[in-house]
């Protein structure tokens, strides 16, 4: 079995697309945030390479092509923010400041944690671009010397997070606010929150979309300026 998928070329995508299906079945099916398909498809994949004792680099033969998506997906995120401009003419002041404030949380947050654990810059570099959308995530990781799988995962990590706990956090600290509690979303927990903003609510969802490449923009222009910090 083993022989037989290492001479697929096609076995990466394949598997990655069908586990990604199932994850969405999973996810219909028992309707828990915890269950976002990109965590339990890349745990179906993970345990389908452990089961037949697939050597990574032969699944990533395949799985590579995914990734050329990535540059057209990128460059896709001019049209959610043409759809919203009229949210950012309305709210520019808001907006701004929302999101300013929420990459240099992320910034700074950080660069305090790799001070007390002591990390490397290549490590540091590695999480700077945990909140944004790992299109974008991807190629800031890897133009400053961070580890872009880790990047990866800790993209994806943040965005399950902040999916499972938006709404909570929301309310523990009194966030009612439409216009607020998406921009908190969006520039925190990209892609993943938004798809719980929204579900609070149009205008949640609207600005947590459109937080989603403002915040991109702006971490791009920033983490060069913290990169150089350690």
């Amino acid at each position: 079995m083993k022989e037989i998928f290492s001479n697929s070329v096609y076995f990466g995508v394949v598997i990655s697309l069908l586990a990604y299906e199932a994850a969405l079945l999973i996810k219909r099916r028992f309707k828990l945030a915890i269950l976002n398909p990109l965590l339990v498809g890349s745990g179906l994949v993970i345990g389908v390479l452990l089961l037949f004792d697939i050597d990574y680099e032969v699944y990533n033969q395949g799985a590579k092509y995914i990734g050329y998506f990535l540059t057209p997906a990128t460059v896709s995120l001019a049209i959610p923010l043409y759809k919203q401009l009229h949210l950012l003419k309305k709210y520019p002041k808001a907006i701004l400041a929302g999101v300013t404030a929420g990459v240099l949380t992320t910034m700074v947050s950080v660069y305090a944690t790799s001070l007390v654990f002591g990390l490397t810059h290549e490590q540091y570099v590695t999480f700077l671009p945990k909140s944004i959308t790992t299109a974008i995530g991807m190629g800031v990781s890897e133009k400053m010397g961070g580890l872009v799988t880790v990047t990866v995962m800790t993209i994806i990590v943040t965005g399950i997070v902040g999916n499972v706990l938006a709404e909570t956090m929301c309310k523990l600290f009194g966030i009612e606010e439409p216009v607020a509690r998406g921009l908190a979303i969006g520039s925190s927990a990209h892609a993943l929150g938004t798809t719980k903003a929204l579900e609070m609510g149009e205008i949640e969802g609207a600005m947590s979309s459109l937080s989603i490449v403002v915040t991109g923009i702006l971490t791009v222009v920033t983490v060069p300026i913290f990169a150089g910090l350690i």
